[in-house]
C-alpha cells in the first residue's frame, strides 16, 4: 500500500489504531466513511467522533436517495472500547479495519437506517501535512437496507484538537467518470497553505501542489465551489444537503452543511461526490476564496 505522508510525523499502520487523548479539552479522534453510487443516486456518509474529556462520542450516519435524506445523529453516544463498536439504546454501530490501511467495514443497524459497507482501498493512503490526519480513496460494496450497493468513496482518520467553534474550512472529496479520485481540503486562515490536496488514478495517488478554493454562498447555504486543482479546476454544486448542528458546552453554535454534490471538471469530466463547508460562529467574515 503506498502512502503519501506529507505530515512533520511518520505515518504509520499502527495510525489506524486509537490513540492516546492529549491532554485538551477538545481533543478528539474521528473517522469518517463517504459513499455514492455511480450514478450519484444513492449516497452517504458515517463520522464517528471520540471526545474522551466529554466523555462521549458523536455518532453521525446520513442516507441520500431519491426519497429524501434520512439521517441519525447522537451527540450523546456512549464511548465505545477498542472494537469501536457504539451501542445504545435504540442502535448499534461497529468500524471495523482487520489489515490496517486495508479494508473497513462498517455496519449500522436501527429502525431507520441499516449499512452493512466495506470501503476498499482503491490507489493509496494519503497523509495531511498540516494536522495529524489520513484519507484513503476506496471503492465501496455491500448492502444498505438490505439491498446491494457498489459504488465509490473515501475513509479518513484524524486525531488531535478541532475547535468546531473557531475555525471554518472547506473539505471536498469525489470521484470522476474516467475513474479519478480527488481531494482537496481548505480551511480559512486569512493565508493561503500548501493546501492537502490529490488526484489517484490507475491505482496511483499523488499529492498536488498548489491547490485552493473559492465558494459563493446563497445566504446561509454553500451554492457552488471550484476546486482549483492547477490546470484543471473542477466546479462543485450541492444535489443533497445533511446538514448537522454543533453545539459548545458553553452554548456556542457552529453548522455542519455537508453535502452530496457534482462535480465537473474544466475539461468536461464528471462525478460525484461529498463537500463540507464548516461554518462556527462569525463564519460570514471568514475569506472563503483565495486572497
Amino acid at each position: 500500500m503506498r502512502i503519501v505522508n506529507l505530515g512533520r510525523w511518520p505515518l504509520t499502520t499502527e495510525d489506524e489504531h486509537r490513540h492516546e487523548p492529549g491532554g485538551e479539552p477538545l481533543w478528539n479522534e474521528s473517522w469518517y466513511y463517504d459513499f455514492v453510487s455511480e450514478d450519484g443516486e444513492v449516497a452517504g456518509y458515517i463520522r464517528l467522533g471520540l471526545y474522551p474529556h466529554w466523555k462521549r462520542a458523536w455518532y453521525w450516519a446520513c442516507l441520500v436517495t431519491a426519497d429524501g435524506v434520512v439521517t441519525r445523529v447522537d451527540h450523546e453516544a456512549p464511548l465505545p472500547g477498542d472494537d469501536l463498536t457504539v451501542t445504545a439504546a435504540d442502535y448499534t454501530a461497529t468500524h471495523t479495519t482487520a489489515v490496517p490501511f486495508g479494508p473497513a467495514r462498517v455496519g449500522l443497524t436501527s429502525t431507520d437506517l441499516t449499512f452493512d459497507l466495506e470501503w476498499h482501498p482503491a490507489a493509496g493512503v494519503y497523509g495531511y501535512a498540516i494536522t495529524p490526519r489520513y484519507e484513503i480513496p476506496c471503492a465501496v460494496t455491500g448492502t444498505i437496507g438490505g439491498v446491494p450497493f457498489l459504488g465509490h468513496g473515501e475513509r479518513d482518520h484524524s486525531w488531535g484538537v478541532r475547535d468546531w467553534w473557531s475555525l471554518s474550512w472547506l473539505w471536498s472529496s469525489a470521484r470522476l467518470e474516467d475513474g479519478t479520485h480527488l481531494h482537496g481540503m481548505r480551511a480559512n486562515l486569512g493565508q493561503e497553505l500548501p493546501w492537502p490536496a490529490f488526484l489517484a488514478r490507475d491505482g496511483v495517488l499523488e499529492h498536488v501542489e498548489g491547490f485552493s478554493a473559492a465558494t459563493t454562498f446563497d445566504g446561509d447555504r454553500p451554492a457552488e465551489t471550484v476546486l482549483a486543482f492547477p490546470g484543471n479546476a473542477t466546479t462543485v454544486r450541492p444535489i443533497a444537503f445533511a446538514p448537522v448542528t454543533l453545539t459548545s458546552p458553553e452554548g456556542e453554535v457552529a453548522e455542519f452543511p455537508r453535502a452530496l454534490c457534482a462535480y465537473e471538471t474544466e475539461d468536461g469530466r464528471t462525478g460525484y461526490g461529498w463537500t463540507e463547508w464548516h461554518q462556527p460562529p462569525g463564519w460570514r467574515e471568514h475569506e472563503w476564496k483565495p486572497r
